[in-house]
């Protein structure tokens, strides 16, 4: 009789770590649903800056979400055209060299896209998580605020200014 109680005890408590709000779900689109943190205000800042409100951050979950959306289809729209490219490689279909090098530069450039799209998806999907966790905003170089300003300008942000500008240096 004290095994079930336990068993019901441990579901729930499983229950209220992974709620179905946050739990990553896909629907039939393939986007995944994220609920925006109710404590705003935990997320850290910069000492001149007010912390987060509620409105803030839902306005950069908003956009970080409708990022994910259109980088999720424009890399469903190039893993197509890839596809065609792939299948249509010119073997046996009388190409001369120059039309061959050009269907092979085509490819390249798609691949690269596709590698930009897949790297910025990645990390709209870090910063969602991070939102999530309540850990946004945290530079992952020094582990200051980056502060909200920036973070609104570019949401995938993970550095603060001053790391990103030693980055770029090297």
């Amino acid at each position: 009789m004290v095994a079930p109680k336990k068993a019901a005890a441990a579901k729930k408590s499983a229950a209220k770590k992974t709620p179905a709000s946050t739990a990553s779900a896909k629907g039939s689109s393939g986007a995944k649903k994220r609920s925006t943190p109710k404590k705003a205000a935990a997320l850290r800042v910069r000492s001149d800056e007010a912390p987060w409100t509620s409105a803030e951050l839902e306005a950069v979950n908003a956009e970080l979400l409708e990022q994910r959306d259109h980088l999720q289809a424009e890399l469903a729209g190039i893993e197509s055209d890839i596809q065609q490219l792939m299948s249509d490689s010119g073997e046996g279909s009388g190409d001369d060299d120059v039309d061959t090098g050009a269907k092979t530069s085509e490819r390249q450039q798609e691949l690269t896209v596709a590698l930009n799209s897949r790297a910025m998806l990645e990390q709209n999907e870090r910063a969602l998580q991070a939102i999530e966790e309540g850990t946004y905003g945290v530079c992952e170089s020094c582990g200051k605020p980056i502060g909200k300003l920036r973070l609104q300008a570019q949401p995938r942000a993970t550095l603060c200014v001053t790391c990103k500008q030693e980055q770029e240096r090297h």
